[in-house]
């Protein structure tokens, strides 16, 4: 996941003099007793990393031996005392990361921040995601509910030393005991991050409203018929499924779809600026790659297995590099500060990668009149201010969230009452128990039986082993719908249900494919033939990736670990390989337009921060992706595939106001950018090099826009990559910078899996003042690894902190 700075919070008012003034005698100190201030809130706030210390809850000795990178290497006698370790040194780098995540699952913003928060927590209370949470821990096994309650206790163990991370000292206040369904729901946070197509439809609603449902295909473009998929049509031939009765689809076809008044839209465009507020949007190029090669393929003649989740860079990263060995978890890769597991990586004899598979799992009804629906209360604490007390309504689907809008809009404005149902909100949600699983599993079969725990958000999973065994499967509940497609709201009145989900063994799955390769980049999952509708053609991410992978991997005999590193790394934009020809059969418009063309005439494509030629692309095709706006009165940006149909076919949204085609756009859009770009940067072109725009922008989730805070928490710099090349790194629109992209790079060697790869986007430690806190963003950025390894021999310069039971 997740996220970015909290929106409301870049306002200017009572939040930021509050915030100023909390780091204001801090800022004084500093300035007044130097290096003592320093060293005091270094003192206060940086955890124990070495010698030995006294913990109630542990069953035996434990040692975590932090390396040059500060990522810990866990040795204990059980798997509760390793877990027990993991919550612990999460909670000493990342206590602030793991507070904030879960205020954000309870929507408890305002508590800690203030007025300015409310439309993030009346969002997250009206959809429930603690209480979804609540609902699925008594659903979990033994094993998963052991060691949630061993990794609470860690945490809380870690909270008794006394430390406080500086968000706590800065906002004043001092965090509660962690719980078990602290754990839980965070897994919630991410399959609303990851799944579902909610904000589709709300999108698909409006553009139907004003353009009618054939303007649905002209906005978003369906996927391409030649598009790479991720299973070939003899794999899905191979998995026997009862075909789906009326799946469709094809807009013509779908039934009525209630129309939806501009105040009900609004409403539900509420909600959705409240998750953008958090970071938990939908933008072009947030997805992830992953690949597993078989040793047919390779120099040693075992598989390699690579992943690189694109979500959004923050400060601290989302990651958090782990080593964690009991008796019998044996697991290194990425967690999540928060979750009692490995999410991505190996053990010592599977490993795995995970990208989104994108299906739809979430449906808009619109709720007749006399549906039954309940409600209740909820009191959000708002700081410095009195409460503010919601009622929530659920129908049977869900709860009703055109209600309680995040710009304080309630049931009594929106006129319709549209009700959510989505699988993540469903009873029994086992998703904990899959992940756990995971990192015990031995072999396909146990890899497949903790996938079938799997609820959400769906993902698509490779796996290899040191056998040489590789293989694929997507997972989760994915709803069956009968002749109709989920891209549309549809009536609550009983005509368009659910019939169940799709069967776990009638997923997309392969084992030891033939052809050796499977590549996932969020694209298409199934060609045609495929029993069942996953979601509708406008689901999946623009093909551009994959073909971009699969291409470079299937270039070579033979590849190695420094092949698949230059794959991950690659830069080059089949984007601008598709929209060459029509770009530069532009019309002139002025002479620095004429200069502008002659820059990419002669540029290669490929994404460098030294290049003029990627600023210039990416600055113009800005301006083409708003060519829908005046249609739809609003501010949707299409993605580049749609953009290219238009061009291509002439299409009607080329018109501005009604007036003029594709080649008047393309001209005025090009001296748009030039416009932008010179205001920007200055008369030089050729001092216009993309990295000068394009940077990394891993901001603080709170602090990041409160100009008091932003220098120190902040962390910004030039980054290669663009609009869907494999190293996905999107420049924002209106701003170029890069707010997405690999947020964790993996790379396995099973023939020695202690060669191999990882890294992070920024640094282990959440402190800004922590020796780790940004040691891994250079790497990252220049394409360097740290070594995966289990061996004390590769880990460097190391500390060692030694846990005692309490009493022993």
């Amino acid at each position: 996941m997740n996220t970015k700075t909290v929106g409301p919070l870049r306002r200017k008012g009572s939040w930021g003099r509050r915030v100023a003034t909390g780091v204001l005698g801090t800022l004084l100190l500093l300035g007044a007793a130097g290096g003592g201030a320093y060293a005091w809130l270094r003192a206060t706030s940086e955890p124990q990393r070495a010698g030995n210390v006294d913990l109630t809850g542990l069953g035996g000795r434990v040692q975590v031996t932090r390396d040059a990178w500060g990522v810990p290497h866990i040795r204990a006698q059980t798997d509760e005392d390793a877990v027990f370790a993991l919550g612990f040194v999460h909670w000493q780098d990342r206590a602030w990361q793991m507070d904030f995540q879960r205020r954000v699952a309870q929507g408890r913003l305002a508590e800690v921040l203030g007025e300015a928060a409310l439309p993030q927590d009346r969002f997250l209370r009206t959809w429930g995601f603690q209480r979804a949470a609540q609902s699925a821990l008594p659903a979990l096994d033994a094993r998963s509910r052991r060691l949630i309650a061993a990794y609470t206790a860690g945490v809380n163990a870690a909270q008794g030393r006394g430390k406080t991370a500086l968000e706590f000292r800065i906002l004043g206040y001092t965090p509660e005991a962690w719980q078990d369904v602290d754990t839980v729901s965070w897994s919630k946070l991410m399959a609303f991050d990851l799944g579902g197509n909610y904000d589709d439809e709300v999108m698909n609603a409006r553009v139907a409203r004003r353009l009618g449902a054939g303007g649905l295909d002209q906005v978003t473009a369906p996927y391409p018929a030649n598009g790479p998929t991720i299973l070939s049509a003899d794999e899905v031939g191979a998995q026997s499924a009862a075909p789906q009765t009326g799946a469709t689809s094809d807009v013509s076809s779908l039934p009525h779809t209630p129309s939806l008044p501009e105040e009900t839209v609004a409403a539900l465009r509420a909600h959705l600026r409240a998750a953008e507020a958090l970071g938990m949007q939908h933008v072009p190029g947030k997805g992830s790659n992953d690949w597993v090669i078989a040793g047919s393929r390779t120099t040693t003649g075992k598989p390699i297995l690579a992943d690189d989740p694109h979500l959004a860079l923050t400060a601290p990263m989302l990651w958090y590099l782990a080593d964690v060995q009991g008796s019998e978890l044996k697991a290194i890769g990425a967690s999540i500060p928060g979750l009692p597991a490995i999410v991505i990586g190996r053990n010592e004899r599977v490993a795995w990668g995970v990208t989104n598979m994108n299906p739809d799992v979430q449906d808009l009804y619109v709720e007749p009149e006399g549906a039954r629906l309940t409600s209740r209360q909820e009191v959000i604490r708002v700081k410095g201010q009195a409460d503010v007390t919601i009622t929530v309504r659920e129908s049977e689907h869900g709860p009703i969230i055109s209600d309680n809008g995040g710009g304080g809009l309630n049931f009594a404005d929106a006129g319709p009452r549209v009700a959510l149902k989505w699988t993540a909100l469903q009873p029994g949600d086992t998703t904990m128990d899959a992940f756990l699983g995971l990192n015990y599993a031995q072999n396909w079969p146990d890899f497949t039986r903790a996938l079938s725990r799997y609820v959400g958000p769906s993902q698509n999973f490779v796996y290899a082993d040191v056998d040489g065994n590789t293989g694929y499967y997507a997972p989760g509940r994915v709803p069956i719908r009968e002749g109709w497609d989920g891209s549309l709201p549809v009536p609550g009145d009983g005509s368009r249900e659910w019939r169940g989900y799709v069967p776990f063994e009638a997923l997309p799955h392969t084992f030891n494919p033939a052809d050796g390769l499977v590549v996932t980049a969020n694209n298409r999952v199934v060609p045609d033939g495929y029993p069942y509708l996953l979601g509708n053609t406008r689901n999946w991410a623009e093909p551009y990736r994959a073909r971009r992978i699969t291409d470079l991997l299937t270039a070579t005999p033979k590849l190695s670990v420094a092949d698949v590193q230059r794959t991950q790394l690659d830069t080059r934009s089949l984007v601008w390989a598709d929209f060459r020809p029509i770009l530069l059969a532009t019309k002139p418009g002025s002479d620095r337009a004429r200069q502008a063309l002659g820059t990419l005439q002669g540029w290669d494509g490929n994404m460098t921060t030294g290049s003029v030629g990627a600023l210039l692309f990416e600055a113009w095709l800005m301006q083409l992706q708003e060519m829908a706006r005046d249609e739809l009165n609003d501010a949707t940006t299409m993605n580049s595939l749609s953009v290219l149909n238009q061009l291509r076919g002439g299409g009607e949204l080329c018109a501005q106001g009604g007036q003029g085609d594709c080649a008047a756009l393309l001209t005025r859009t090009l001296d748009a950018a030039i416009t932008d770009l010179q205001a920007r940067l200055g008369d030089d072109m050729t001092g216009w090099t993309y990295g000068t725009l394009h940077q990394v922008a891993s901001n603080h989730r709170a602090f990041g826009k409160v100009s008091a805070l932003a220098w120190l928490f902040n962390h910004h710099a030039p980054t290669p990559g663009g609009t869907n090349t494999v190293n996905v790194a999107r420049p924002e629109h209106g701003t170029y910078a890069q707010t997405h992209g690999a947020s964790y790079r993996q790379i396995v060697d099973l023939s020695d899996p202690d060669r191999s790869l990882y890294i992070g986007s920024l640094g282990q430690a959440g402190s800004p003042l922590a020796p780790h806190a940004t040691d891994q963003m250079t790497r990252w950025i220049g394409g360097q690894y740290l070594p995966m390894s289990t061996k004390p021999a590769d880990w460097g310069n190391t500390q060692t902190l030694t846990l005692h039971p309490a009493g022993q």
